[in-house]
């Protein structure tokens, strides 16, 4: 008796997210969802839908001006479901009702999360629940204080709410048409959406691993949780990033008179920080990121395509992966048999696994690049890099350019921006899931020079 293939959790991971797109795209094709009452267009309510989906922010439209109330609703339930894993959600919908889940879907939320234990991983999915939920109110708790001096009562709570889960989720899609450029020396709206968009960008695993940590030091417990390697490089890589975006962006672009040359210093510095922390995941901005200097956006494109950490609301390589790499490029150049840091070894077979990201992602860029050259005639080169990379690294960064795209390069961009959330090695692992695998048998080992 032949046995049925198993189908890859990969491939349902793919599709969770297929069908929440396209249920998303036709409520806001509905009349019910646009201010006038017309219909969107179903290639902007399906480039909407992946861009919520996929955390990414890169829009169309206009968002507080295109959807009406409904239509605003659906987008932040969108960006809660694609930050927080549509498979995570589902899980918890199934431990609501039957107080536990299979090993299957397990198996499916760890790959949803970057998560390597399945032991515990119910445990583990409540309290990403309620780590999600608790930063996402003490945000919306903070912004109600800002929001309130303008508007009413219900809809500074509305904004308030939109603003924080969109930052958590380092969506970038706001309720205001020059995105957050009207609050730009605001310290308080600056410093509570930096801190949501790097609490949702360093990772559940990193933010639980923190959270029990903190809370056996509280305690004295004499059972200590140390701090894993993994969250220890992606607060470390994370802190090193946003320096430098700081300095990358205060520096060039101080005496910019397009952008922060007739700024006081503390809109400077505000400036600096708030566009150095949105640039690698988020995707808001205070500033018109068109007028840049061109080597500050060479910059961000790098900060773009790193991303933020595993298991994140964030895309990109990621943090830790482009941390192995620079470990291993360095064993490699002092002749070290092993990855170390800090008292610990890394396995080749993760710096090869980092290498493959890092190969198949510039591949895909590159391939995307090419096609939107030849279709986007009038763009140009910069800003066709910069537009892909930034949906490819869900971040939602653009030069002006999107609501000027041809329907196949919006197209082109939906499929990056997809790509980027669930991982490109996720799409890779799927595609190849059913290959054969070789046999119990070696083949004998011949050298091949390289460099």
């Amino acid at each position: 008796m032949s046995r049925k293939k198993s189908i890859s959790p990969y491939w349902i991971l793919l599709d969770s997210f297929l069908i929440i797109i396209f249920i998303g795209t036709v409520l806001l094709t509905l009349p019910i969802s646009s201010a006038t009452g017309e219909r969107v267009p179903v290639i902007d309510s399906l480039f909407t839908t992946t861009s919520a989906v996929a955390v990414t922010g890169l829009v169309v439209n206009d968002v507080s001006t295109t959807f009406s109330l409904f239509g605003k609703t659906v987008i932040i339930i969108l960006i809660q479901l694609g930050g927080l894993g549509i498979m995570t959600f589902s899980s918890i919908i199934v431990l609501l009702i039957s107080k536990k889940i299979s090993y299957r879907t397990k198996k499916i939320v760890q790959e949803d999360l970057n998560y390597n234990t399945l032991f515990d991983i119910q445990k583990y999915i409540k309290n990403v629940v309620k780590t999600v939920l608790f930063i996402e109110f003490l945000g919306a708790f903070c912004l109600f204080f800002t929001f309130i001096k303008k508007y009413s009562f219900w809809k500074a709570v509305y904004y308030s709410v939109f603003h924080s889960v969109s930052a958590f989720c380092n969506a970038g899609f706001s309720l205001f048409s020059d995105n957050l450029g009207g609050y730009r020396s605001n310290i308080s709206v600056n410093i509570v959406i930096c801190s949501l968009i790097v609490l949702g960008g360093i990772g559940f695993a990193a933010l639980n691993n923190i959270h029990l940590y903190i809370k056996k030091k509280i305690k004295r417990d004499k059972n200590k949780i140390r701090l894993n390697l993994t969250t220890k490089m992606a607060v470390l890589m994370s802190a090193i990033l946003i320096a430098a975006g700081i300095l990358v962006t205060f520096v060039i672009e101080a005496n910019n008179p397009a952008t922060l040359q007739n700024f006081s210093m503390h809109d400077k510095i505000l400036a600096s920080l708030f566009q150095s922390v949105t640039t690698r995941t988020a995707g808001f901005q205070t500033m018109d990121l068109a007028n840049m200097r061109i080597a500050t956006l060479i910059s961000y494109i790098f900060f773009m395509y790193i991303g933020a950490s595993p298991g994140s609301t964030g895309g990109g390589i990621k943090t830790t992966t482009i941390g192995v790499i620079i470990l291993g490029v360095y064993s490699t150049l002092t002749n070290r048999e092993d990855i170390e840091i800090k008292k610990k070894k890394i396995a080749w077979d993760v710096f090869n696994k980092a290498t493959s990201i890092v190969f198949i992602s510039l591949t895909y860029i590159i391939c995307i690049v090419f096609f939107l050259s030849l279709l986007e005639k009038n763009k140009g080169f910069l800003e066709l890099v910069f537009e892909t990379v930034s949906a490819f690294g869900t971040v939602g960064l653009s030069l002006n350019i999107t609501p000027d795209l041809g329907s196949i390069s919006k197209l082109l961009i939906a499929l990056t921006m997809f790509i980027g959330r669930v991982g490109p090695l996720t799409v890779a692992m799927a595609l190849s899931a059913h290959s054969k695998r070789r046999g119990a048998y070696k083949y004998p080992v011949e050298d091949v020079q390289v460099g």
